[in-house]
């Protein structure tokens, strides 16, 4: 393990992304063995693709909202650390925390998709709390987390907070939105290059009235990976690791 990061005031934000729904319709698209377009033929690789990429093409707005946003607004105490990486880092059901950068193949999505994403499952609290703690120490106590997924849930929330305790943030405009609404909401965040009001899970009211709709804004998804020159995974320095897989 590596050593602490030494407290010296604030430092840095990193953000934790919830997961896309690898058991879902377009993860099974792309996992096809008939798919022939480029993202499912790239997934195929021995290279693989950036999770960040495949993420977003499985979960729609939701997830290209909070890549966009992680990227755009993520300052790691030490870009490109082992474990931090671009301070993006996604949940995975089986693999605990993984920079966006890091390539997957077709292999490690279908393990993905074998484990439901429970607290109490092994399988997934297991990795996530060892890779939260290794994030813990990497990024030193000064550093933000911030949660971009659902508190109203024990399957976040729970085995986050054993870590991060008091650290754990969340945007509060989250508060009564659904995920698409979340989207759309983080998308014209890095448009305007305005960051969301950060408060702590723990004490947080959970459950909310709903906010007002959002006015519809031309063009906000097809320019989202645009705004900022580096919102797309595949601008990144590739992963030094191998790919993850299931081979």
């Amino acid at each position: 393990m590596g050593k602490r990061r030494a407290s010296k005031g604030h430092s840095g934000r990193v953000f934790l992304l919830s997961p896309a729904n690898c058991s879902g319709l377009r993860a099974k698209m792309v996992l096809s063995h008939r798919a022939q377009f480029d993202l499912a033929e790239r997934l195929k690789s021995e290279e693989g693709v950036a999770i960040g990429e495949v993420f977003a093409f499985i979960s729609g707005l939701y997830f290209k909202g909070k890549l966009a946003y992680s990227l755009e607004f993520a300052r790691p105490p030490e870009p490109g650390a082992a474990i931090t990486g671009s301070g993006a880092l996604i949940i995975t059901p089986t693999a605990g925390l993984r920079p966006a950068e890091t390539r997957v193949d077709a292999d490690a999505l279908r393990a993905f998709a074998r484990v439901d994403i429970a607290a109490n499952d092994p399988r997934y609290r297991t990795p996530l709390v060892a890779s939260a703690k290794a994030l813990d120490e990497e990024i030193g106590p000064d550093c933000d987390v911030v949660l971009l997924g659902s508190i109203a849930s024990a399957k976040y929330v729970d085995v986050l907070t054993e870590v991060f305790g008091e650290r754990l943030r969340f945007p509060i405009e989250f508060v009564g939105r659904g995920d698409m609404s979340r989207g759309g909401l983080l998308l014209r965040s890095v448009r305007a290059r305005a960051e969301l009001t950060y408060a702590p899970v723990l004490g947080a009211v959970r459950h909310g009235p709903r906010p007002a709709k959002l006015a519809p804004v031309k063009g906000i998804l097809s320019t989202a990976l645009a705004i900022g020159g580096t919102s797309d995974p595949r601008d990144r320095p590739p992963s030094r690791r191998r790919p993850l897989s299931n081979r």
